[in-house]
């Protein structure tokens, strides 16, 4: 079971530093197609040393919101990069000031941050602010959710340059804690997947947004799963809905 962001002796490859295990997968975003211009306008690549590292969600024109699991290095080390579908050119891009991890992130749970930006971004053009759910939220089971990012094509090589997304249905976490254990499937968490697999979020992909299909509404956050788009694995995320107390801490 790994989280699914870059590991940083990727963005980073001049030094030796230890990070969370990629996934074991050789494939991006899973069963997915590209994305167009201003489709997801409110995604946002976040960089470590000129490379795409994870995921993260503009909330507005100074707040990213992400996974804490992205969040392990000084604020000075990130780049957020929104407004274009190609992580590595277009739109704008902002430093980070501030980085704040849910105080109650432990292991997969409550895997969500805070990233405060330097330069504001302004909505417009191909850039828009994602919306999040009402406090308690909890995507029911059977329902369509829709999940973007510029995930790795290979295990431990380099993130596509294009943005992509695939569409999947929320899973009962009854039916997840089946797959993962009940221990290891919390309230804090909300799991996506085609029964059959073959569509799911993957490395690279850590931190970005799970959204209401056709909306902006963010109700996961990338956060982990036992390989991609595996038949039995639910790709799973942070449950945004029992975050809210931490995130409108810092809006």
């Amino acid at each position: 079971m790994q989280f699914k962001h870059l590991s940083l002796a990727l963005a980073l490859p001049a030094l030796s530093v230890a990070a969370p295990t990629p996934q074991d997968s050789s494939i991006q975003i899973v069963g997915g197609q590209a994305a167009s211009a201003g489709q997801f306008p409110y995604i946002v690549s976040i960089q470590v040393s000129g490379r795409h590292y994870c995921g993260g969600t503009l909330l507005n024109a100074n707040t990213v919101l992400t996974a804490a699991h992205c969040a392990t290095n000084s604020a000075s080390s990130y780049t957020i990069r929104a407004g274009s579908i190609q992580w590595a050119s277009g739109g704008v891009t902002s430093r980070v000031s501030q980085v704040i991890r849910n105080p109650s992130y432990s292991g997969n749970n409550n895997d969500a941050a805070i990233f405060k930006l330097s330069t504001s971004i302004p909505a417009g053009g191909n850039i828009a602010y994602g919306t999040l759910p009402a406090s308690g939220n909890d995507p029911a089971a059977g329902s369509s959710s829709t999940v973007s990012g510029w995930g790795t094509t290979s295990s431990g090589g380099s993130a596509p340059a294009a943005l992509r997304y695939v569409t999947v249905p929320i899973v009962s976490r009854s039916t997840c804690q089946a797959q993962y254990g009940t221990s290891s499937i919390t309230t804090n968490m909300v799991c996506a997947a085609e029964a059959a697999g073959g569509k799911d979020s993957c490395q690279g992909d850590s931190g970005g947004p799970l959204v209401v299909t056709g909306t902006s509404t963010v109700v996961g956050i990338v956060s982990w799963g036992n390989g991609c788009a595996l038949r039995g694995y639910a790709g799973v995320y942070a449950r945004v809905g029992t975050q809210l107390s931490f995130i409108n801490q810092y809006l």
